[in-house]
């Protein structure tokens, strides 16, 4: 499948009030510390107390940018709010919030889906599809060129560069190659539209930019086998600041990676309209990002569509 930036809507989803949505502000990491914010430009600056503050203005977005889901979706079957698994990293802490484009309110018991890849680069399930971006060779010196190699590619074609599994960002849907699940959970909103996840910040590899694949389910309902039913309304991806990439290239095991990085610019899927298009705020202690960074963002869906990355 191609790469599309959200199709086209008989609503008008200009944006039309603002609302007051505390938990979309973030807490402050780190103690004796300054704190490092990285927003959108859609967002505007903000200073250390706007960024902490419990009860924060924020915009009611249009509809977030649909993209493709990748080829390393794996359907909701870990309903958790810890993904880590052990993996090592730098620990993230994920708050997002899920609202109807349309009118602003909040979407409870929607199931939002996550998944990304580990510090090296490399997707659960897909293991043997990649070696991963460290353990060999000579680490680069100081931060990432962010300059890719070739041309960056949406869908892996031929056999998988060293730096990660193919591009991660499009193409057709792979089969799991292993029965590992880290750095991948399903939770449902909150009556607020809340979801919180617990993970660590993802490395990058050959063609992509870091990265968070996401999806969001409505209609459905909770099993034993995990989220049943309903339709997925949207299919997307968060995406990260350079300064807060660049800062976590100097912490291992980022720091180990010898894959060349792609930039937020130079990627092929993130479509540089901001938060609109996936970019996150992120918040963590200046000088101390390896203690923890938290990130968040709000979702305008569309729960009447079906957005499930075939449309």
């Amino acid at each position: 499948m191609t790469e599309t930036q959200g199709p086209a809507h008989k609503k008008d989803m200009t944006r039309r009030r603002v609302i007051i949505a505390g938990g979309a502000a973030v807490a402050a990491v780190g103690v004796g510390a300054g704190i490092v914010a990285t927003a959108s430009a859609d967002e505007g600056a903000s200073d250390t107390s706007a960024a902490t503050a419990s009860s924060s203005a924020e915009e009611c977005y249009r509809l977030t940018s649909e993209t493709t889901e990748g080829p390393y979706y794996i359907d909701a079957d870990k309903i958790r709010k810890d993904i880590t698994e052990g993996k090592e990293g730098i620990p993230l802490t994920l708050r997002l919030k899920v609202i109807d484009s349309d009118t602003c309110e909040p979407l409870a018991d929607a199931a939002v889906d996550i998944w990304h890849c580990d510090a090296l680069g490399i997707y659960s399930g897909y293991e043997a599809m990649s070696t991963g971006g460290g353990g060999g060779g000579t680490p680069p010196s100081g931060a990432p060129t962010g300059a890719p190699t070739g041309t960056p590619t949406d869908a892996p074609t031929g056999t998988p560069p060293s730096g990660g599994p193919g591009g991660g960002g499009g193409g057709g849907h792979s089969e799991p190659t292993d029965d590992e699940r880290y750095l991948r959970g399903t939770q449902l909103t909150n009556k607020h539209g809340y979801v919180e996840f617990t993970t660590i910040f993802p490395g990058w590899y050959q063609g992509r930019c870091v990265h968070i694949h996401t999806k969001v389910h409505v209609g459905g309902e909770m099993t034993d086998a995990g989220y049943e039913g309903g339709h997925t309304c949207h299919t997307g991806q968060f995406f990260f600041e350079e300064s807060a990439v660049l800062d976590s290239a100097e912490i291992a095991p980022y720091s180990t990676s010898t894959t060349t990085r792609t930039t937020l610019t130079e990627d092929t899927i993130y479509d540089q309209s901001g938060v609109t298009g996936g970019l996150m705020k992120l918040t963590y202690g200046k000088g101390n990002m390896a203690k923890g960074v938290v990130g968040s963002i709000t979702m305008g869906v569309d729960p009447d569509e079906t957005h499930d990355s075939t449309d």
